[in-house]
């Protein structure tokens, strides 16, 4: 997992409410256990047509090239739990996420994946949809993001899931981190 330390980018705004993980990737593309490839599909049902791409959807407009934050609509990612949805988000190249409210399982999965889910409260989420192509300026450490007009939005984020984004492991790469004193702990129980 690359860490993520800080976020400065262009959004892309999605401004929809209740976009599913059905919406972001299609079941038919979780037939893979990999996470390369899947940004091809991102939002499939809304970027494509007939194969080619829908000139109306935003991630097709040459002004989301190189966006890295995804501006949301309340409740992102709610229905089905996949991982795939946060994997097709990366593999497009976003870094983070955010919204007024982000689905409970999404954002699990986003934070065991390396995807930085934002919720911001009202205000903050009115100005972003209102102003797609902001540069914003995510601040991890500091758990703050900084929008073009200065305003700072803190953003609450659980400890050890911005432990392991800022060093940029999952879970098991933690523990595995820890092993040395995992086995010093066993010998004492033989």
């Amino acid at each position: 997992m690359e860490p993520v330390k800080r976020v400065r980018s262009k959004t892309v705004v999605i401004a929809s409410s209740n976009i599913d993980t059905d919406q972001i990737i299609p079941a038919r593309f979780l037939t893979t256990t990999t996470k390369d490839g899947l940004g091809r599909q991102l939002f499939a049902d809304w970027r494509y047509r007939d194969g080619s791409p829908n000139p109306d959807f935003v991630l097709n407009k040459p002004e989301a090239r190189g966006c890295r934050v995804l501006v949301a609509g309340r409740n992102f990612g709610c229905g089905s739990s996949r991982e795939h949805a946060p994997w097709a988000l990366l593999d497009y190249g976003f870094r983070a996420v955010i919204s007024s409210e982000i689905a409970d399982i999404f954002r699990g999965n986003s934070l065991k994946n390396g995807l930085l889910p934002i919720v911001v409260d009202e205000a903050a989420a009115h100005w972003l949809l209102e102003h797609p192509g902001a540069d914003v300026d995510i601040d991890l450490e500091a758990a703050r993001l900084t929008l073009p007009t200065g305003v700072v939005v803190p953003f609450p984020i659980e400890a050890f899931a911005r432990h392991c984004l800022l060093n940029g492991v999952d879970e098991l790469g933690y523990l595995r981190s820890k092993l040395e004193l995992i086995e010093r702990f066993e010998a004492r129980f033989p």
